[in-house]
């Protein structure tokens, strides 16, 4: 047992090491041959002032004007970094918008939270920050790196709006985010249906489509056919196949053997726990702790509906994602493969003995799940950026949306994404965006001491 854990360590780094290596190298290359280098987004404008070559950790960062294209830098503009009431230090932008601000040695700082803070009183006339509340920035030390942090300088995206529009525009970002969602919780309940398996790691499914894409993006140069930069569209393409096979590679050789040795659902379980902590460290040492951002369509023009903004990027993502949903279902409800899953979830003994070959089902079922949360990963990303933890911090919300809508069921993962994620959203407008994760888990709770199976679910007699 102790050599193939130690085998099954060995492979899973080796994949994940041969994938997300990209990452790192992509960033020291620079290309002598072939297509044009991407010009830099805001996002990436932002990180691109030199690293130092000191133990010293700087908060560093580029002050440009969105306004323009392409970005022009903004010069001249304090910026200060203090820690409680005491001030570390100083720096104004330069003429290229860039401030370096050294706040301590890595041993000295780690674990430590300075606050940020840009002096508006010193922006140029006719500038002004995108979003004006957002003049102080709290930035905790991890890493012994340097920071880089942005204030994006330009017209404010959202200005002052009545209630009623606030709670459309949130309603209508809740059903984005909804069915993105959906996917990831999808894949999480036919993996349960079929293996009757909790998955702790799932949200690390979801991360790695988004550093697989980002890998892609970030190579150097762009993928171009006729002349367009389909280069997004590649990376999707490589996290949808690469999660898919990712996820039959971890259940040919870890989660296989488990179920032929009798391993018990609780035992299943506390490993997913742990191969969920392994795979967000590995993830955090190859992409590192920074937000990361998507080249193309990082910051769109939006479609005005009134005072409702609605940009093009978020109403690709939902059709892409609704389009996905209704067929992936079918495939569940109306295929031979699907029929096959189905009667895997409800009697593996029974599918066994009608000639089904169980194994090879929840195989293709690890790799469709895989593949749904990895989908979700990059669309997340594209809609919002991410981070190695991008797919724990959902992991409770895909949690609450497939016990909400039914553990087990196909529509019920689905319906249970749409109430979770409109709530989520539309709730700010009363309670801090900070506590909106909360209202989720009280709809779960009441939900579930009303009707115990959830919302599609079928009540079963116990015992």
């Amino acid at each position: 047992m102790r050599v193939r854990l130690t085998a099954i360590a060995v492979l899973a780094l080796v994949l994940l090491g041969f994938v997300l290596a990209g990452t790192a190298t992509a960033q020291a290359a620079t290309p002598t041959v072939g297509p044009a280098p991407r010009a830099a987004t805001p996002a990436r404008a932002a990180a691109a002032a030199p690293a130092t070559a000191d133990d010293v950790i700087h908060i560093k960062g580029k002050l440009i004007d969105t306004r323009f294209t392409p970005p022009r830098p903004v010069a001249g503009v304090k910026i200060s970094v203090s820690q409680g009431s005491k001030l570390v230090g100083t720096a104004t932008s330069d003429s290229k918008g860039s401030f370096s601000i050294p706040i301590g040695n890595g041993a000295t700082v780690l674990g430590e939270t300075f606050t940020v803070k840009i002096d508006t009183s010193t922006l140029p006339k006719g500038t002004a920050l995108r979003d004006p509340k957002k003049v102080e920035l709290k930035q905790r030390i991890l890493l012994s790196s340097d920071v880089f942090i942005t204030f994006p300088i330009g017209n404010n995206p959202n200005p002052p709006t009545s209630t009623a529009i606030q709670g459309v525009q949130l309603f209508t970002d809740g059903i984005v985010f909804s069915l993105l969602l959906a996917m990831a919780s999808l894949g999480l309940s036919m993996i349960f249906g079929t293996t009757g398996l909790v998955n702790f790691a799932h949200g690390e499914l979801v991360t790695f489509g988004a550093l697989i894409a980002f890998a892609v993006d970030d190579l150097p140069g762009t993928i171009q056919i006729a002349g367009a930069n389909i280069t997004i569209f590649v990376g999707i393409l490589a996290a949808i196949v690469l999660s898919a096979l990712f996820g039959w590679f971890q259940d040919r050789v870890l989660w296989r053997p488990l179920r032929h040795h009798g391993t018990g659902v609780i035992a299943a379980m506390i490993v997913t726990i742990g191969l969920g902590i392994f795979l967000r460290n590995l993830y955090q040492y190859f992409a590192g702790a920074d937000n990361h951002q998507y080249s193309q369509y990082a910051t769109p023009t939006p479609w005005h509906f009134g005072q409702v903004l609605v940009t093009p990027k978020e109403v690709a993502v939902a059709a892409f994602s609704a389009v996905v949903l209704v067929a992936v279902t079918l495939a569940l409800s109306r295929t031979r493969i699907g029929k096959a899953t189905r009667a895997v979830a409800d009697n593996p003994a029974l599918a066994a003995s009608s000639g089904i070959n169980v194994d090879s089902v929840i195989s293709v079922v690890w790799a469709g799940g895989a593949a749904l949360a990895g989908l979700a990963g990059v669309l997340l990303g594209m809609t919002q950026g991410f981070d190695y933890q991008l797919g724990f911090k959902i992991l409770l919300l895909i949690f609450a949306a497939v016990v909400l809508g039914g553990l087990g069921t196909i529509w019920g993962a689905v319906v249970g994404s749409f109430v979770i994620g409109i709530f989520i959203n539309v709730s700010t407008l009363v309670v801090p965006a900070e506590l909106k994760f909360t209202g989720a888990l009280a709809v779960l709770i009441i939900v579930l001491l009303v009707r115990p199976q959830g919302l599609l679910g079928r009540a079963e007699r116990v015992g």
